[in-house]
């Protein structure tokens, strides 16, 4: 995955699971302690699924004695659109991003905005952006426990700002309301020399609460490789995040995920230099076409 400061995937995890309860025959108190529940991704062919996605994030770099402050906002609509569910489970999909609505300011200059639904033509540096709109980005298949067996990039260049892998793991047995699992993934970092350094990353997760019908699941991910370079270490501090997810279990839809981060590094560009990354990126599933064409309306 190329590592970009303000740009994040496209594609980020929706998550369906299903559930199973044990020791039936305990007290209600203790088998609400122990009950678990297996979770799995499922979809049904001819899905199309949509979430709204903001992101914010602030960026302050000082450099010999200069400093800068970038801010940027966006606000999409995510679509998976399911072509078919295989009979080990897998599923296979492709994400499209309808709809942009982004700004962009600078210390000492004017705000930059960038609409998709009423402007007909993008601003220098969103270009990229605004040819994505509408178009499929990726298919992708993966496997119901969520790992990825295989993805097609069709958009290389495609990145609306947002943090997230594509899905998240999930545990390989049925768990019960705090067990802790994780997944490992690898970034891969640009040098200044051309080359490209493989990172490695660890996503750590543990089912927190099912409530009303409702699991939430708290995740952080953490940067595993020992990293000497600051200028190596300004690229990967966006990914060093915390955040929770929340399912409706009984429609078997994500409800919404937040994803925060807070980091910085000092030395990225000599002695005389630190940059401070703030961000923060929320999900929320929108269940029907109404409440898509609301949102849109709305900017």
């Amino acid at each position: 995955m190329k590592i970009g400061m303000v740009a994040g995937s496209l594609l980020c995890g929706a998550v369906c699971l299903s559930f199973t309860a044990v020791g039936a025959e305990e007290p209600k108190a203790k088998q609400a302690e122990s009950q678990e529940y297996l979770l799995r991704y499922q979809f049904h062919s001819g899905d199309s699924l949509r979430w709204t996605v903001v992101h914010r994030c602030r960026i302050r770099t000082s450099v010999s004695g200069s400093t800068q402050t970038a801010e940027t906002t966006t606000t999409s609509i995510k679509v998976w659109r399911v072509y078919e569910v295989k009979p080990d489970s897998s599923v296979v999909f492709d994400h499209m991003v309808e709809s942009v609505d982004m700004r962009h300011s600078l210390s000492g200059r004017d705000e930059v905005h960038y609409n998709s639904r009423t402007d007909p033509c993008a601003p220098h540096g969103f270009e990229d952006v605004a040819r994505a709109v509408g178009v499929p980005l990726a298919l992708v298949t993966i496997d119901n426990q969520g790992k990825v067996l295989q993805r097609k990039q069709n958009f290389v260049k495609a990145s609306v700002a947002g943090q997230g892998e594509i899905t998240i793991q999930l545990p390989e047995h049925a768990v019960a309301v705090g067990s802790r699992w994780s997944s490992q993934n690898n970034l891969d970092v640009p040098l200044s020399d051309g080359s490209v350094r493989r990172i490695l990353a660890m996503q750590s997760y543990k089912l927190e609460s099912v409530r009303t019908g409702i699991a939430t699941i708290s995740m952080s991910t953490q940067i595993m490789t020992p990293i000497q370079d600051p200028a190596t270490e300004a690229q990967v501090l966006q990914y060093e995040t915390s955040g929770s997810v929340r399912f409706d279990i009984d429609r078997g839809q994500i409800l919404g995920r937040q994803i925060d981060v807070d980091k910085s590094v000092v030395g990225f560009r000599g002695e005389a230099s630190s940059i401070r990354y703030i961000g923060r990126s929320t999900e929320e599933y929108l269940a029907t076409p109404e409440k898509v064409a609301a949102t849109g309306a709305k900017r």
